[in-house]
């Protein structure tokens, strides 16, 4: 059972660690909003597409402004000043291309000089491909990637002096838990582990039931032998004059009261005596004496017919050999006896000591 439970821990450990490996590869797109005024019609031309992704350093926020590219160097790795924007322009956002420097670098400058985002599009030969770009050292400013060709396009506009202006929001998440196979993956160990889990509680549930009705069949099965053992019990009347009744004389250990002429009482096997009320419902319970701890069935012998075919704890000693039991003590076996004897019904007998009752039967028969 514990191997079990240890190796059902295992697979959600392994499972939880999988899907923590997992959101590391998880990336948000960015939808972009672009909008110049045509020099010709004198229209202004909106353009939508979700074809941006957000660094991994990136905050997750929407950001906007006019676009603007380094003066010298198209990669924004130079030194500064390397933007040239007018400082009353409320928000402007950098659009460098890739290379050259790491990313961190180029976001770090465009953040020097009051960014409020920066966009890298992707290098010459890449078509719209972005990558999820990785800028440890430099947080705190919206920065995405955007594909070579839509960037090309929005640099050659920057280049003739055209304002553009963007708007950058956020877009929905994507990798590789989106996949379908990942979800029928993640949906079967979903499964399993639940049924493992289900399959467990019933195992120990059923094992509990088992063990219950177990123990329930055997107190029962004790009941009915201390039933049958109490039945064998010298049961007698206090009488005057009795020793019960003398001055030195002892209390119901149960009820811890004194006897009294009428009272009806039991005499144990090891000679204790007690008032047959109280002495009756302890033994269904304890099935020994409250004083001296002796065992009724073991010292009267009394077996369940269902106990006949299991290893019998209260064995009968072999024919022929007469029992002796002493105050509560083991039974004495003895060899049998030579000369002359009376036979006994089942080849033994039992011979208690009950110095109370062998004094009253002396009375009744003196």
């Amino acid at each position: 059972m514990d191997l079990k439970v240890g190796q059902c821990v295992l697979f959600l450990v392994l499972l939880s660690g999988l899907v923590r490996c997992s959101t590391a590869f998880v990336f948000w797109t960015a939808l972009l909003e672009i909008s110049f005024q045509d020099n010709q019609s004198n229209l202004t031309i909106k353009r939508y597409c979700e074809c941006g992704v957000y660094g991994r350093n990136s905050p997750l926020e929407a950001a906007s402004g006019q676009l603007m590219m380094p003066i010298h160097d198209p990669m924004g790795c130079g030194q500064l000043p390397v933007y040239s924007h007018n400082n009353s322009m409320p928000s402007w956002i950098a659009l460098v291309k890739r290379g050259n420097c790491t990313f961190s670098d180029k976001i770090n400058e465009a953040k020097a000089e009051g960014a409020a985002a920066i966009v890298v599009y992707n290098v010459e030969g890449t078509g719209n491909s972005t990558m999820h770009m990785s800028h440890p050292d430099a947080s705190g400013i919206v920065a995405i990637m955007i594909g070579n060709a839509v960037g090309m396009e929005i640099a050659k506009l920057v280049s003739r002096g055209i304002p553009v202006e963007m708007v950058i929001d956020m877009g929905g998440p994507h990798g590789p838990w989106m996949d379908t196979y990942w979800l029928y993956f993640l949906s079967i160990a979903f499964f399993i582990v639940t049924a493992a889990s289900i399959g467990y509680f019933v195992f120990v549930s059923a094992h509990r039931l088992l063990n219950l009705r177990s123990q329930r069949r055997f107190e029962r099965r004790l009941k009915t032998d201390a039933k049958k053992a109490i039945k064998q019990l010298v049961v007698r009347t206090v009488k005057r004059g009795d020793p019960e009744m003398g001055v030195d004389a002892q209390t119901c250990a149960v009820c811890i009261e004194s006897y009294k002429a009428g009272d009806v009482i039991t005499v144990l096997t090891c000679g204790h005596i007690f008032h047959k009320a109280c002495i009756e419902p302890w033994l269904l319970e304890k099935r020994t004496c409250p004083m001296c701890k002796c065992d009724i069935l073991k010292a009267l012998g009394v077996e369940n017919e269902d106990e006949k075919d299991e290893v019998n704890v209260y064995s009968y000693p072999p024919p022929d050999v007469t029992v002796i039991t002493v105050s509560g003590g083991e039974p004495l076996y003895e060899v049998p006896l030579t000369g002359p004897q009376t036979p006994e019904p089942q080849g033994y007998q039992h011979r208690y000591v009950n110095d109370a009752f062998e004094e009253d039967s002396q009375d009744r028969h003196g």
